[in-house]
């Protein structure tokens, strides 16, 4: 009788977390999909080609978001040109030569921190040792710089952890065939954990796009057309940052409305990309 009752309240218990495990999934479900509907609905009747071709003039009061959108593919563009190459370089000297065990976990450690700290925090030492220590002044140079020491710790561990998945196996039978350190590390590791890496670069794209505090601090919010060249010594709003000011400063709620879901169709593309190319690479390792 004792167990038929024991039995009975872990039903119930197991009932009851069940049904909880579905109620915390129904609500956070419900919050994307009404974030996702309002944003959209609110957003894309105001998209126009106008708005998306044209720069803004204070003169006739014309509001075009063109120089917002070019500023923001120069600083992922600059910002992934320097990041990549030193977070992958950085994650294959701690993954694959690193000996001391407790300087690489220091490291780790102080990466994982890196990540956690807010983002204006970046924008302040940003603007104080890029902007003015390092004379840059308000620049998307000084703001892509900032990105990258945000987006690092990211590319890094990513990284990182798509190197460990890499059998030793491999690493052994090509140094057995006479292979040396970096021709294994260059012709079978990296091709093995390729998936992880562009994950990780989809992921910090995303990452770029939606920063906003940061930028704030180091590229400014000047809504003015530059050629590339020009464009990185010179300020410059991105999108978020274009949809702080037309928000919050201007009162343009339509403009900031449509910039909000342009943001958040980008936001969708990245993270489908980043899920579609983490499948391929899977299906071609498994082949």
């Amino acid at each position: 009788m004792v167990t038929s009752q024991i039995s009975g309240k872990r039903k119930t218990y197991i009932g009851m977390m069940r049904l909880l495990m579905w109620i915390c999934v129904g609500l956070t479900g419900a919050l994307v999909l009404f974030l996702l509907a309002y944003v959209l609905i609110k957003g894309i009747p105001n998209i126009t080609w106008e708005l998306v071709s044209t720069k803004p003039s204070y003169l006739t009061e014309h509001i075009g978001i063109l120089p917002d959108i070019l500023n923001t593919v120069y600083i992922v563009i600059i910002t992934l040109v320097i990041v990549i190459p030193l977070g992958v370089g950085a994650a294959i000297y701690l993954t694959e030569y690193a000996s001391n065990k407790k300087l690489v976990g220091v490291i780790e450690y102080a990466a994982e921190t890196l990540s956690g700290i807010p983002s204006i925090i970046y924008g302040l030492v940003g603007m104080l040792f890029f902007c003015q220590f390092l004379n840059m002044q308000t620049s998307l140079l000084a703001g892509s710089l900032t990105l990258v020491i945000m987006n690092l710790p990211t590319i890094m561990r990513t990284t990182q952890e798509s190197l460990k998945t890499v059998p030793q196996s491999y690493r052994e039978g090509a140094f057995g065939l006479g292979a040396g350190k970096w021709r294994v590390i260059r012709t079978v590791v990296l091709p093995g954990c390729v998936d992880g890496v562009i994950t990780g670069c989809i992921l910090s794209i995303g990452r770029i796009i939606g920063e906003s505090a940061a930028l704030l601090f180091t590229a400014g919010f000047a809504h003015a057309l530059y050629d590339p060249v020009t464009g990185l010594t010179s300020p410059g709003a991105t999108l978020t940052v274009a949809l702080y000011v037309y928000a919050k400063e201007n009162g343009e709620f339509e403009v900031a409305f449509a910039i909000a879901a342009i943001l958040m169709i980008l936001s969708l593309l990245i993270n489908f990309a980043a899920s579609s190319v983490g499948k391929v690479f899977h299906k071609k390792r498994a082949i």
